[in-house]
């Protein structure tokens, strides 16, 4: 049987107005919209892993409003279990503003509003919910000490420690020294560690840090991965991309059902990669994550050993 994917990480609502071009500082850009998503790249990975056959929990924080609600139902909707979400009766949802330009590249600022609150409370849910063996993922969009807590927790628990050290900052070695699996992209990367020139010397430098694997993800470029048997790039999947907002996170969505599945780790990044691939199809986060049938649509997927896992 599969194992469990139990996410501890934010639940934003996305305000997103798309532009013809990114405004610089000090300047207004007229565009369309505004549309409203539900994002928060918890929420987001959680509903990823769902939608593609996980079985998935999200462990996070809403505020007692509106928003908050609406993000609950979606998550249900897709399939999601959310007794682990908690109503925060001081602080409002969390909130992203993004600006998406033609083209796909986006812009966004996040107001983490009741994300910021979570704490042991929080911990304590979601690794009462990890059996041996389950994956732990979590981000940086919570409080870097509830991260840190969660990681020593659910190790102890059995559990696999999937970390997205998104949004981007520095982090000790004795942390990712306890991962099974970071997820970086380019300019993460940058933020981690001091490396040579090229995406390889960058995964084999973040490895070096402690974690059994480290993966960069590059865009439309693929990704690379290094792990004990060294230095890896899965190709990437070509699609005409319009919105590039939910990649990142269909990507660990992906990612940690294959693992959960017992998929290789070549099949799990090439899995991984076709999703992040077709999340940049369409407009929003969580509104484009794609399920399974996208993949076999889109690229002509054999999924038949993941199935058979």
């Amino acid at each position: 049987m599969a194992r469990r994917v139990v996410v501890l990480g934010s639940l934003n609502q996305d305000l997103v107005i798309t532009v013809a071009r990114l405004p610089h500082p000090g300047e207004t850009v007229m565009g369309q919209g505004p549309g409203y998503y539900p994002g928060g790249k918890g929420a987001n990975q959680a509903v990823a892993a769902a939608r593609l056959g996980g079985q998935v929990a999200l462990v996070g924080r809403v505020g007692n409003d509106s928003f908050g609600g609406a993000l609950i139902k979606t998550l249900q909707v897709n399939g999601v279990d959310t007794s682990g979400v908690e109503l925060d009766p001081k602080m409002p949802t969390g909130t992203a503003l993004i600006f998406v330009e033609e083209g796909g590249q986006n812009m966004i600022a996040v107001g983490p509003g009741a994300n910021a609150s979570l704490g042991a409370a929080d911990v304590e849910r979601a690794v009462a919910r990890l059996r041996p063996g389950d994956l732990l993922v979590m981000q940086l969009e919570i409080p870097v000490a509830v991260v840190e807590r969660a990681i020593l927790d659910g190790g102890r628990a059995g559990a696999v420690i999937v970390l997205n050290a998104a949004p981007a900052r520095r982090l000790e070695p004795a942390l990712l020294s306890r991962l099974d699996v970071l997820v970086v992209n380019d300019r993460e990367a940058d933020v981690l560690a001091d490396h040579g020139n090229s995406p390889e010397d960058a995964a084999a430098a973040l490895r070096l840090m402690g974690p059994r694997m480290a993966i960069i993800t590059l865009g439309p470029a693929g990704s690379v991965f290094c792990d004990q048997t060294g230095v890896h790039r899965v190709e990437p999947f070509v699609v005409n991309s319009i919105d590039s907002t939910g990649a990142g996170d269909a990507f660990m969505g992906a990612l940690a059902v294959a693992l959960a599945a017992g998929l290789t780790t070549e099949l799990a990044l090439r899995f991984a990669s076709a999703a992040g691939a077709a999340a940049t199809t369409e407009l929003g986060a969580q509104a484009a994550l794609p399920r399974l049938d996208d993949l076999r649509r889109l690229f002509d997927l054999d999924l038949s050993s993941f199935a058979e896992a």
